[in-house]
């Protein structure tokens, strides 16, 4: 199958397609319906592709007691770790509600499925492409599930091993043969030696049909931008409009403006990735004209004397002549007019100069 996928409608990821980039709410709205709609805005005035939130049904995520267990920390929004998630939790209306102001602001919008029951809905709600978060990678039964609704996926990494993610290829792949992997570390906020953007890759030669792509935790935006140089064809940050908020993941996400100044550093070495093919460019010419090099005479060089290279040196030349690059390619030839001292050598001054052979 393509190394190319339509991961929204008319929005292609891989070969030579633009990176899509995905704008990571997640939580960090506050549960605050209206703080939720500045972020989708933020996100499309800052240049993302996509705003993509998070959805649980949290009785099918989590067990009873994990609900139940006490929640002390600094970020917590309730009592119990169930008080704090449903503080957080839009229900199906306002996600609706969400995905409606998304299509009027102009962005794609999505949302990772936290659980088989959160998929359901979110198939229902007709999202363009599923997310599936690393805790879910290694969850194979909810791998097939969502496989077989045959939207197309992006699958994070982060807390698996590479004998995981190959499982994750031979089940993902018969079912629905349209999804990227990202490389992810699972840590808030992650440290550079812990990135490990070789892994991107090891992907690339291990799944050389599928795109890959890169979800970062990191503080910054140098790593992205360095993910996207490697080849990474989807890349997601998690956004914010404060990391002074309350919430562990706001001290890893973008404010505006990093997240404006990360589209503009991807979309730039885009450009500059260009082409494969190494030769002198347009661009080049005037540089060329001005400094470019051309094999001189060291001595005088009578008519029909037969070249050696104590003969030859290389100089910026006036005319232009014989390229530097040809020089050993003179030796044994003969001249047909007398050469001055450090005069150019021309190529018709040099028999048979039209055989000679490039390098």
């Amino acid at each position: 199958m393509p190394l190319e996928l339509e991961l929204c409608p008319g929005r292609w990821v891989g070969g030579q397609h633009p990176c899509f980039i995905i704008a990571e709410i997640g939580q960090n709205h506050q549960g605050d319906l209206d703080v939720a709609k500045r972020m989708i805005r933020m996100a499309k005035e800052c240049g993302a592709d996509c705003a993509k939130f998070q959805k649980s049904e949290l009785e099918f995520k989590f067990n009873r007691k994990a609900l139940e267990r006490p929640y002390t920390s600094k970020h917590s929004w309730g009592k119990t770790y169930g008080e704090h998630k449903r503080h957080l939790e839009f229900n199906h209306d306002q996600y609706r509600e969400l995905q409606r102001y998304a299509e009027e602001v102009g962005i794609f919008f999505t949302a990772s499925g936290m659980d088989e029951m959160a998929v359901e809905f979110l198939h229902e709600l007709n999202v363009p492409f599923f997310k599936v978060g690393s805790g879910d990678t290694n969850n194979f039964p909810y791998l097939e599930k969502t496989a077989k609704k045959g939207r197309p996926m992006v699958i994070s990494s982060g807390m698996q091993s590479m004998d995981t993610m190959k499982q994750v290829y031979q089940i993902v792949k018969p079912l629905n043969p349209n999804f990227c992997f990202l490389q992810c570390t699972s840590a808030y906020p992650l440290q550079p030696e812990d990135v490990n953007l070789r892994v991107i890759s090891e992907y690339q030669k291990l799944f050389p049909d599928i795109p890959i792509g890169y979800s970062g935790h990191e503080t910054g935006i140098a790593i992205s931008v360095a993910a996207v140089a490697l080849g990474a064809k989807v890349l997601e940050r998690h956004i914010t409009l404060d990391k002074t908020w309350k919430g562990s993941d706001h001290s890893a996400s973008l404010e505006p403006g990093e997240l404006a100044e990360l589209v503009r550093s991807v979309r730039l070495v885009e450009r500059a990735l260009g082409s494969p093919t190494k030769q002198l460019l347009p661009c080049e010419m005037a540089c060329n004209e001005k400094l470019g090099k051309s094999v001189v005479a060291k001595v005088k060089i009578p008519e029909g004397t037969i070249l050696t290279m104590d003969m030859l040196t290389v100089k910026v030349g006036e005319p232009k002549g014989y390229p530097p690059e040809d020089i050993f390619n003179l030796v044994g030839k003969k001249v047909l007019v007398t050469v001055d001292e450090d005069d150019t050598i021309m190529e018709e001054s040099v028999d048979n100069h039209g055989k000679k052979i490039k390098s």
